[in-house]
């Protein structure tokens, strides 16, 4: 890519803020969008109509400007405490409404994004449809148990994503679809749960992210990777 144009979705979080001034600094991109909840069109993870708006905004503005599509498209989106409410430890502390949103933020919230940002993607050169998840989505490599809900969501997260990569890139073969392993970032998502000594900066995630990013092949399937480049078993 020589000039791009990259897109942020969850730009108010700590990594989607980071994201999007990665962006914002690079002489190579021509156009990056934040968007959230608190942007201007804004978009509700619980809301599709709002999903939809957004992404029909977006559209819209640039056919009218004939700026084209997004090289970038960075779904930084998610939650772990949600309601106040963490992750579980043991299996009797589940509860249904909690496992249900964790899976609406976590999950449904994604897919309806990629449902409707995706079309936005560039379909005729490289392009890059990126989601947060975690290593804790790995049923594989899953070892201590516990944290249900926010497993679940992520592994399913993880399923949606891949399955969407199948289908569009029939039509977008040069795409890359990738689940991210960010590592535990410094955020108010992390705080709660691991001490600021054994995390890394938002800015520092999003830079090894990007040179992961940069390496991957367009395989019409989908990574699961880590900040330091290594693919996680599903």
């Amino acid at each position: 890519m020589s000039t791009y144009q990259a897109l942020v979705l969850g730009s108010s979080g700590a990594i989607g803020r980071a994201w999007l001034a990665h962006f914002q600094s690079d002489v190579n991109c021509r156009l990056a969008v934040g968007l959230s909840l608190s942007s201007s069109p804004a978009f509700d993870l619980q809301n599709e109509d709002s999903m939809a708006h957004c992404a029909a905004a977006l559209r819209s503005e640039s056919e009218q400007q004939g700026s084209g599509s997004f090289q970038w498209i960075i779904d930084a989106t998610g939650a772990l405490t949600i309601d106040g409410v963490g992750p579980e430890k043991r299996i009797d502390a589940l509860n249904a409404q909690h496992l249900l949103k964790q899976f609406e933020i976590n999950a449904v919230g994604p897919a309806l994004l990629m449902k409707h940002f995706s079309t936005l993607l560039a379909t005729h050169e490289r392009a890059v449809y990126a989601t947060l998840s975690a290593r804790v989505g790995s049923i594989e490599d899953n070892h201590k148990g516990g944290w249900y809900g926010y497993r679940a969501a992520k592994a399913a997260r993880n399923m949606l994503l891949q399955t969407a990569a199948i289908e569009l890139s029939r039509k977008r073969p040069l795409a890359v679809f990738a689940a991210l392993q960010p590592g535990t970032v410094e955020s108010r998502l992390s705080s709660p749960f691991v001490s600021a000594g054994h995390t890394i900066a938002p800015e520092l995630a999003v830079s090894k992210l990007m040179t992961v990013l940069i390496d991957l092949p367009a395989n019409g399937r989908a990574h699961f990777v880590d900040h330091a480049g290594q693919h996680i078993p599903w």
